[in-house]
């Protein structure tokens, strides 16, 4: 890889890193797209490749919200088990999956995902309390769902868990993103090692993307701080169908 090429590789994790602060996502869910338009990567190898920037994304941002915020360590323990397992199956699967009908079934996945949250802003939001509305041991079905979700696209299970422990268990913002980064750690890493296992990382532009999101995710982070949350959802539905748009036009050939 030239200086150039690096360099190139660095502001573009440092871009990604940016936008997956705005959208607590952590970029991994903005870096396959781009990966798969922009570098012509297959769908296999550009969810790999993003791994290597969501992993330590997500090591960073669960230790500082902890810092601030302690995560119930119960909860914690039973949605990070289920969904390393389920990951971890649902990598093995996804790994030996043709490469276009990977593609497709991602961009299925990302329809699903701004139409689940088109719904969520049109819905009145039952008020957020301190008690969970349903039993924690259901924390088990979602931290597999979300792990089988996190181990199939490669994008962790935050983006699947956080919406549905706000509106499901009626937990707040701020709770619900500390259990998301605690069952997106254990499924991201054991997924990361099952493609990287199935050659389908390429180390080289995934390292400088990881060191340029670590540099930069804060600025994302704050400015999502900044504006209102209708608006920040708004933007992540809208960009999440530009995604869906690229990814088939590319899929399509057109």
């Amino acid at each position: 890889m030239s200086l150039i090429d690096l360099l190139l590789n660095l502001v573009l994790g440092a871009a990604l890193g940016t936008v997956g602060g705005l959208f607590g996502i952590g970029g991994g869910l903005i870096a396959i797209p781009v990966l798969g338009v922009l570098f012509g990567l297959d769908q296999q190898l550009a969810q790999g490749t993003a791994l290597v920037m969501v992993v330590p994304n997500v090591m960073l941002a669960i230790w500082r919200y902890n810092q601030r915020n302690r995560i119930d360590l119960r909860h914690a323990l039973l949605l990070g088990i289920t969904s390393l397992v389920c990951a971890w199956l649902a990598s093995l699967y996804a790994v030996e999956l043709d490469s276009r009908t990977m593609r497709w079934a991602f961009i299925g996945f990302l329809l699903a995902l701004a139409a689940y949250n088109l719904v969520r802003m049109m819905m009145a939001q039952a008020p957020s309390s301190s008690e969970l509305r349903h039993p924690w041991g259901w924390f088990g079905v979602l931290g597999g769902v979300s792990g089988a979700m996190g181990g199939l696209f490669g994008v962790g299970g935050a983006v699947v868990a956080t919406p549905v422990l706000t509106s499901v268990f009626g937990t707040t913002q701020v709770v619900a993103q500390g259990l998301s980064l605690s069952l997106a750690l254990p499924s991201t890493g054991v997924t990361l090692l099952t493609y990287a296992l199935h050659e389908h990382v390429n180390w080289w532009m995934g390292v400088p993307l990881a060191v340029g999101g670590l540099l930069s995710i804060s600025w994302g982070v704050r400015l999502a701080h900044s504006l209102p949350e209708r608006l920040l959802r708004s933007l992540f539905c809208v960009f999440l169908l530009i995604c869906a748009l690229m990814l088939g036009l590319e899929a399509s050939g057109l």
